[in-house]
């Protein structure tokens, strides 16, 4: 998502004539990784998400893939293989939730991502190294941050290319980081199987098989006019050029935000009205500082609660005047809240939901700002400031330290 102004995005316009620094980033396991935090009496237990007898398996933790399961599989199939595995229904909301948190952090080191899915993402960071270190410093400082934050894991493969990072990040797998140097690109990647080249299916697969091509080497080193009669100009010239580890698409950006959210699944219920609303105040500040790293404005402000017993209940307001603030976007999520009338109520999730975004240049200011408005703008502004030098977290409202005390 292009950002319209700000640091990073100075510095990424500067770095455009550099040659790229890409990172592939892949969620270890995601899903299951993700179920395991939910279900921790399961936690050194072999876990599958994929559950009926029809169905198939989605993910698998790292214990469970020792027997040989992998995604795609029938169900049926992995339960013969393991019958002592613990078998779950996906949960694909809470997928996503997390998914969305992880993007965040992305985000907040470069406007250049690309999700391919839920659990991964190219990034461009060749603007970000002046602000972050080098590739390597990036790709660790995002790791510590999803570890963190999230408590899961991931693998990051860097190098000047999208297909060199993807295959890195792949054979460093589960929770590593494997840089690829232009020096060292060929000397990786001429050994790897015919498989890893994209674009190479069971089909083509089984033709280069019948070349006596084995090897990514072996295809380089076969004459383009051979590669193209046999698997057809297209293909063939697109294999030979991976082969010579040749790639020049671009990292390209996300279409632009509908909406951003920020959700907390928490380790206990919560019961208490203060404890909620400091937990409201925190969504609240994570989504306002997104949304204005990227310049944006809300029209409408949405609050998503989660029961313990897994039920949802969603209400919303739309403002005449769209707002970008902490502490505005936090008084409405209140009084939704409030309005609400969940007194007694365990809760399991809170999100608050920023939509009907607008371009800061195209919003309407409010005229009649009473002084502490005006203040709290200048404040957030100061602290925006900070997170982008010192990292989130490192400036909160006082009432979020208090608890800390």
């Amino acid at each position: 998502m292009p950002m319209k102004s700000g640091v990073i995005s100075h510095l990424v316009s500067e770095a455009m004539r550099e040659r790229s620094t890409i990172l592939h980033v892949d969620m270890d396991a995601f899903f299951a990784s993700v179920s395991e935090l939910d279900y921790p009496q399961y936690s050194g237990k072999p876990l599958v998400v994929g559950a009926g007898a029809r169905g198939v398996v989605l993910s698998a933790n790292y214990l469970a893939r020792k027997f040989g399961i992998r995604a795609a599989m029938p169900v049926s199939r992995a339960q013969r293989m393991a019958p002592n595995a613990i078998f779950i229904p996906p949960d694909h909301e809470r997928y996503s939730e997390v998914s969305r948190r992880v993007m965040e952090i992305f985000f907040d080191f470069t406007p250049h991502v690309e999700p391919l899915s839920l659990d991964e993402a190219f990034l461009d960071v060749s603007g970000s190294k002046r602000l972050f270190g080098e590739g390597r410093e990036i790709a660790a400082l995002i790791r510590k941050r999803v570890k963190e934050q999230e408590r899961i894991t991931c693998s990051v493969g860097i190098a000047t290319s999208k297909f060199i990072a993807k295959l890195a990040s792949g054979r460093c797998k589960p929770d590593g980081m494997l840089e690829i140097h232009d020096e060292r690109v060929l000397t990786f990647l001429h050994p790897l199987p015919v498989g890893e080249l994209w674009g190479v299916g069971p089909k083509t697969n089984e033709e280069l098989q019948r070349l006596g091509l084995r090897t990514v080497g072996e295809i380089a080193n076969t004459p383009l006019a051979t590669l193209k009669r046999a698997l057809g100009e297209g293909a063939g010239e697109s294999l030979y050029e991976l082969a010579w580890g040749r790639d020049f698409r671009e990292v390209i950006t996300d279409s632009p935000e509908k909406s951003i959210s920020a959700a907390e699944t928490f380790a206990y219920d919560l019961e208490d009205r203060d404890e909620i609303f400091r937990e409201l105040l925190r969504l609240s500040e994570r989504a306002t500082h997104r949304m204005r790293k990227r310049d944006l404005r809300a029209r409408t402000i949405g609050l998503k609660v989660r029961f313990s017993d897994f039920t949802n209940t969603t209400k919303s307001k739309t403002l005449p005047l769209p707002i970008n603030g902490m502490h505005e976007v936090f008084e409405v999520a209140r009084d939704l809240f409030t309005s609400l009338k969940l007194d007694g109520s365990r809760i399991r999730l809170l999100g608050v939901s920023l939509e009907n975004l607008v371009d800061e240049e195209g919003a309407v200011e409010q005229l009649l700002l009473g002084e502490r408005e005006s203040g709290w703008r200048e404040a957030q502004l100061a602290i925006d400031r900070a997170i982008t030098r010192f990292g989130s977290g490192s400036v909160q409202p006082a009432r979020l330290v208090e608890e800390l005390s």
